[in-house]
């Protein structure tokens, strides 16, 4: 997976260069879980993300590099902004050339049905978990191809796996990825590249906090919203913590295979499990009751039945 230094005259022997990660979202959660861990295992890690300036000095002071450590880099970028991308892949090869690895951690969730959430919304939702990955690692493929060598990581979750309620657009554009990364794992194979996704379970990061909420507290899907949210809370309290999903996405790295999909959390596990072996009713029935929504025809003669969703706006 690395490159090597050539010998100094005299020298007894070529001397390895680190290999090299480019990790999307690196200031906060499982990017920066995963962003310390390579560090700590002596990867040159660059750590993109729109405020690498605070991102940065988080991340030094979870590792322990210095200021001067050229094993820790800071790259920003927006995944929603065009030209931010092609500025963060143009520092990426000036920085390291073809990286061995490209981790696609970073991306953006959104609560809300479809009568609920703006089109504006699943556009940008698409553009930053879809298209965004794709323009940067259009503009680095070529390099790795020269090389003969990388690995493409895509970080999913239980809503590629199967469609889930209330992340609707999330869930389209997660599935999406995994269908992108299928396709992609044939084009650049015979080169020596591979494409793994790993299927993230429940972690206890910030992405509660940090998920905006679509859904109108009064309309229709309030009882489905309900179910959600307490039964969400409930699955948080056996999250683990980023820093357990962080070897797997090193072991990912390292695997030669031309494409492989893992569940990495005990939940995802049993999910891809369901999803492979239960028909399609009757997971849809299992995951009825485990996420504790109305059942098929519930709310048929409901009040809410014939009650209007109110616009979103910022204000409520």
């Amino acid at each position: 997976m690395s490159t090597r230094r050539p010998a100094a005259a005299g020298a007894a022997a070529p001397v390895a260069d680190p290999p090299s990660v480019v990790i999307t979202g690196a200031s906060r959660g499982l990017g920066m879980a995963t962003a310390a861990h390579l560090y700590r295992r002596e990867w040159r890690v660059v750590a993109a993300m729109r405020s690498p300036d605070d991102g940065l000095e988080a991340l030094r002071s979870r590792t322990g590099a210095s200021r001067g450590d050229d094993r820790l880099i800071g790259v920003r970028l927006d995944l929603d902004d065009v030209e931010s991308i092609d500025a963060a892949a143009s520092a990426i090869l000036d920085a390291v050339g073809a990286p061995d690895g490209i981790v696609h951690n970073a991306g953006i969730a959104g609560v809300g049905c479809l009568e609920e959430m703006p089109t504006q919304t699943w556009q940008t939702m698409f553009s930053t978990n879809l298209f965004g990955p794709v323009r940067l690692t259009g503009a680095l493929v070529p390099a790795m191809r020269a090389a003969g060598r990388g690995r493409i990581i895509m970080v999913s979750s239980a809503g590629a796996v199967r469609g889930m309620p209330g992340i609707g657009a999330y869930s389209a554009a997660k599935g999406a990825v995994e269908r992108w990364a299928e396709s992609l794992s044939f084009e650049i194979a015979p080169f020596g590249l591979g494409v793994t996704v790993l299927v993230a379970g429940t972690y206890r990061t910030d992405i509660l906090e940090l998920t905006p909420t679509y859904a109108d507290p009064d309309g229709p899907y309030a009882p489905l919203h309900v179910g959600l949210e307490k039964n969400g809370r409930r699955f948080l309290r056996f999250a683990q913590p980023p820093d357990r999903f962080a070897p797997a996405v090193e072991r990912a790295l390292r695997d030669h295979r031309p494409f492989t999909r893992h569940p990495v959390g005990l939940d995802a596990r049993l999910l891809l499990i369901g999803n492979r072996v239960l028909p399609a009713g009757a997971l849809q029935r299992v995951l009825t009751r485990v996420l504790g929504i109305p059942r098929p025809g519930g709310l048929r003669g409901d009040p809410r039945q014939h009650v209007t969703v109110a616009p979103y706006s910022k204000e409520t």
